[in-house]
């Protein structure tokens, strides 16, 4: 079984973040970077896929050069080769030009099946993985909390709202968005490490892809939200107050 596991690098969670001037994105030049946390879960359940059913699993990622090390922390653990989409600008990608390009970027590879995480901790739209299947003419399903696949096809455990699961089944080849929590992701060993120096890592360079990445959507400006107090009192008969309490709370505080 061939296996595709796109993992994204983003900001790490402890990061000092900085707008950058213009107010488009924050300043990465001095913050530091990790793997995206719904990715380790993808990644995680690609590699138990392979222990089962044998095969090869491929980390793909896009982004600048520092890129690397997120594909190599998946060789690490277990992946077989990486795929590296090199794109110095890559942030001011939206969905479907992400898609896209990771589209183009695979096609030739023949994936069996292919795992994203459900969304990205940076910009957490959750749509790559879904427009990556429209693209690619492959079935897909989202919030996968179980896996299990039998002679070409797959039997699929979604989570849905308020505690409710669905079954579904889906035939070979896909795409998955995994959902958090499916698993408990592992740690890279020593050996895992030292192994991965030998693993190959292809590099692709967005550009020569030559995809149309008009935006259909673009983040107008990132802002620090605005910390203000205000104190009304209301007055006047119990009656009263509660009702103009509650359409307060309606039209001004929008909490009912």
């Amino acid at each position: 079984m061939k296996i595709g596991v796109c993992v994204k690098q983003v900001p790490a969670k402890d990061a000092p973040l900085a707008i950058a001037e213009g107010g488009a994105w924050i300043r990465e030049s001095d913050i530091g970077f990790e793997t995206n946390e719904p990715d380790s879960f993808a990644l995680e359940e690609s590699l138990r896929l392979k222990e089962k059913h044998s095969g090869e699993v491929v980390a793909i990622s896009m982004g600048p050069d520092r890129a690397k090390q997120t594909i190599k922390e998946a060789l690490a653990k277990g992946a077989d080769r990486g795929i590296h989409i090199s794109d110095d600008q890559f942030y001011k990608l939206d969905p479907l030009s992400s898609a896209r390009s990771l589209a183009a970027a695979i096609k030739d590879e023949k994936f069996d099946l292919i795992l994203t995480g459900l969304q990205s901790d940076d910009q957490g739209f959750g749509q790559t993985g879904v427009l990556l299947a429209e693209l690619l003419g492959l079935p897909h399903a989202t919030i996968i909390m179980q896996i299990d696949i039998v002679e070409g096809h797959m039997k699929l455990k979604r989570e849905l709202e308020a505690g409710w699961f669905q079954w579904v089944e889906l035939p070979l080849p896909a795409v998955l968005s995994i959902q958090s929590g499916i698993n408990k992701p592992r740690y890279a060993t020593l050996k895992g490490i030292m192994a991965a120096k030998k693993k190959e890592i292809a590099t692709v360079n967005r550009a020569s892809l030559r995809i149309a990445d008009a935006p259909t959507q673009r983040i107008e400006r990132i802002y620090i939200p605005q910390k203000t107090k205000k104190t009304e009192f209301i007055t006047g008969q119990p009656k009263e107050i509660a009702a103009k309490l509650i359409e307060k709370l309606k039209h001004e505080a929008r909490v009912l």
